[in-house]
């Protein structure tokens, strides 16, 4: 079948990923109403929130229109896109909320005696490394489409599958953020001080990230293509917020099970170090507390199973939306 080829039994309804899009939407909708007066931009929120409806729909118009392949691909890729739109929101929800840092670094210093954040970057300087790891870092959003591509081309009959266990994930990790404000190592250090989080003190810094969005100066080598990529990253969408647990982690701990799924030995293998870097560079980089690494693995491996279970149920309760092929 090409990708235009129009199909013999076309999707009628939403998407499982649109119902997932349209739970979140509904669950912040609800947490906005109590906090309305904490919010700074609450009109341009919900505002927000009808063009994401707004889209879908026109989506959903044109698959109608022409129900093949491509336009399929269009309708689940246009909302993925959305992701970069989403995690930002998350910050403008959890800063009517105590910031909890303080939490985090402690378990840090608890479990290891020391912070691991704090530390990594300053004891490896080597150039080559930094741009590994780096590299690592800028594979996050490349892993998720090509995931999400492998399944659209190989099994197509499993790609709203894939796509809904990426987004549900992502939108689960979103709810801890709303409810959880932790800003990681970049942020929550240079507010106390180099000197105070050496020494083992961690205040409790209440909604001081309200007013403050400075991070310390990206560690690593700085001449370096792949630093420059991550530091360009952050200065343009990074916000202090979603820390805990590091959703880089739990989320390419999805994508490489998505793939175990799928039977793929040779790209995992390809891929097993780009995944490695990845969750080295979290701490590395200082975005993330150590323990944050270690909650990711555990929430991405119970959030696989938990939504491809899911997704196996909808498939038995209701026969339009199997995944066989007819």
């Amino acid at each position: 079948m090409t990708l235009f080829s129009i199909e013999k039994n076309p999707r009628k309804g939403l998407l499982w990923i649109e119902w997932a899009i349209l739970a979140y939407l509904a669950f912040t909708l609800v947490l906005m109403f109590f906090s309305y007066v904490k919010l700074a931009n609450p009109e341009s929120m919900i505002w927000g929130r009808v063009r994401v409806v707004t889209l879908m729909a026109a989506m959903w118009a044109v698959y109608r229109l022409l129900p093949c392949r491509a336009t399929m691909l269009l309708r689940v890729t246009s909302q993925m896109c959305l992701l970069a739109w989403w995690y930002p929101d998350t910050y403008e929800l959890n800063r009517v909320f105590n910031n909890l840092d303080y939490l985090v670094a402690g378990w840090d210093q608890m479990l290891f005696g020391c912070q691991p954040a704090l530390l990594f970057s300053a004891k490896f300087t080597s150039p080559v490394l930094s741009e590994l790891l780096h590299f690592g870092y800028v594979s996050y959003y490349p892993m998720i489409i090509l995931t999400a591509l492998v399944y659209f081309f190989r099994r197509y009959e499993e790609f709203e599958r894939c796509a809904f266990i990426i987004m549900g994930a992502f939108f689960i990790y979103y709810v801890i953020f709303d409810l959880f404000p932790v800003t990681g190592p970049t942020y929550y250090y240079k507010a106390v001080g180099i000197d105070e989080i050496a020494k083992g003190v961690f205040p409790h810094l209440g909604d001081y990230f309200n007013f403050h969005h400075e991070s310390l100066v990206l560690p690593g080598y700085s001449k370096g293509v792949f630093y420059k990529l991550v530091a360009d990253a952050q200065a343009t969408g990074e916000r202090p917020t979603a820390a805990f647990p590091s959703s880089h982690v739990g989320i390419s701990t999805v994508c490489m099970l998505l793939l175990v799924h799928l039977r793929q030995k040779k790209l995992l293998c390809c891929l097993l170090p780009v995944y490695v870097f990845l969750c080295t560079a979290t701490v590395y980089i200082q975005a993330h507390y150590l323990v944050d690494v270690f909650a990711g693995w555990v929430s991405g491996v119970a959030i696989f199973l938990l939504l491809l279970a899911v997704s196996t149920k909808i498939s038995n309760f209701a026969p339009q939306y199997s995944h066989k092929k007819k």
